[in-house]
């Protein structure tokens, strides 16, 4: 490999005509069409400088006090050292170095760089310890509730039963094939809710994958098809069974049943969720507002909400309007567990003892079951409840949205199938007419 060196002075366009402010020596390399300028570590005033021969004017020093002798040896080493590079690097790798190869080696050559010590292997994160990174990040990030974080340290229980040494390297779709079968088989999980696991495992694995904490594939290769997804029973309270559960006498019973229905038929006019009227206070509602009206912010999405009050759930706000309760709450709300605990009781003593199909699949095994509506009524039903008869009502389902705080469609789907059947019932009416019935009828008047 050819090569050349060019000894000259490194003169900045603004130095130019300065015949004695000093200036850098520099080593201007060519090879292989390539060029690269190496400093010499010397300076030196232009007019000191033999332009024709390269060097320094013997008998001038520089401003640190080096020789014309030194410095001119001092460049020639750096020129042997330039040498040395380029022709080592060419017997070592059969062919010319890149001029930031050259750099590198000649830094290293020339000692002004150090040898990278080479790092002991740090010992990569394990499954479980990034699992908590995510959920920490996560959290704070999409300020997951209370109820949000016990989910996932669920599933975190469930990964440690099915295997303890999970670890990220060796999670393939196998692996996550595995797990599915473990929740079905062993804890016994419903598809629907082993569908929900499958989405939390899948969406830890791409934030691992995007953190550079996992290489593997198996969020994306592994997409299993669940029975009975789409099958489960929307619970609900018809119009009539609403307005007859609003209206019963619950003298007799126990004293809390009158409370629990209130605050169920609540959500069933209003479409908040328990947590919500649980959480709402006098000051919350608007009652001089012309129409009358709650604001809350939701306690799940964090969502001011506008809901205008219709007569039904404004009287039975207005039940408790004079009645002090702790916190200022707008109504009297039992604790969760014993609020659907006590709903059944009442939603049996009221009757509502219509018959429900329940199917379910674990795998591909289903299940099915014909219940009354009280064994199945909970809390989150009164919000269902709201939704199917604001559809049947005809009203919009943006409107409804807006209530709601529900963010897209997807989330109407199963409402709006109902609707469609019912509509589909009545139709059916249609073929059933009697017409010469109807006739006979009319020659009667």
């Amino acid at each position: 490999m050819k090569f050349k060196i060019k000894v000259g002075l490194h003169i900045k366009p603004n130095n130019k005509g300065k015949a004695t402010e000093e200036v850098g020596i520099r080593l201007r390399v060519s090879w292989a069409g390539l060029r690269c300028d190496i400093r010499s570590g010397y300076v030196i005033a232009p007019a000191k400088w033999d332009d024709a021969n390269s060097c320094v004017r013997l008998g001038n020093k520089n401003s640190h006090g080096e020789t014309a002798g030194a410095i001119n040896r001092g460049v020639m080493a750096v020129a042997s050292t330039i040498e040395e590079v380029l022709t080592r690097f060419e017997l070592d790798n059969k062919r010319p170095p890149s001029v930031a190869e050259f750099k590198e080696a000649f830094d290293l050559a020339a000692g002004r760089a150090k040898p990278e010590e080479k790092k002991p292997e740090e010992k990569p994160l394990g499954f479980f310890a990034v699992y908590d990174l995510f959920t920490g990040e996560m959290g704070v990030t999409n300020n997951w509730t209370h109820a949000t974080y016990t989910k996932f340290k669920s599933l975190k229980a469930h990964l440690k039963k099915y295997n303890r040494r999970l670890t990220l390297e060796g999670f393939d779709k196998n692996t996550f094939a595995g797990f599915v079968t473990h929740l079905q088989t062993k804890e016994g999980q419903l598809n629907t809710t082993v569908a929900k696991n499958v989405a939390f495992v899948r969406w830890f694995l791409r934030w691992a994958a995007a953190n550079d904490y996992y290489s593997g594939l198996a969020h994306v290769q592994y997409r299993p098809r669940f029975k009975g997804l789409d099958c489960k029973e929307v619970i609900y309270l018809e119009w009539e069974e609403l307005h007859h559960f609003l209206n019963f006498d619950f003298s007799g019973f126990n004293n809390s049943f009158e409370i629990v229905r209130d605050a169920f038929c609540f959500c069933c006019f209003t479409g908040l969720r328990y947590s919500d009227a649980a959480k709402l206070r006098k000051s919350d509602v608007y009652r001089e507002a012309v129409p009358p009206y709650i604001s809350v912010v939701t306690k799940k999405t964090s969502k001011r909400l506008h809901i205008e009050l219709n007569k039904y759930a404004l009287a039975i706000l207005d039940k408790y309007v004079n009645i002090p309760l702790p916190d200022d709450a707008a109504m009297p709300v039992l604790s969760n567990q014993r609020m659907n605990s006590n709903l059944h009781e009442a939603a049996e003593a009221a009757g509502l003892d219509a018959p429900v199909r329940i199917v379910s699949f674990c795998g591909s095994q289903r299940t099915e079951a014909v219940v009354p509506k009280h064994e199945v009524l909970t809390t989150h039903a009164g919000r269902r409840t709201f939704i199917v008869n604001a559809f049947r009502l005809g009203i919009p389902a943006p409107v409804i949205m807006q209530w709601t705080g529900h963010a897209d469609y997807k989330a109407m789907k199963p409402y709006i199938k109902i609707v469609d059947a019912l509509k589909a019932e009545n139709m059916e009416r249609f073929n059933s007419f009697d017409v010469n019935r109807t006739k006979s009828e009319e020659g009667k008047k």
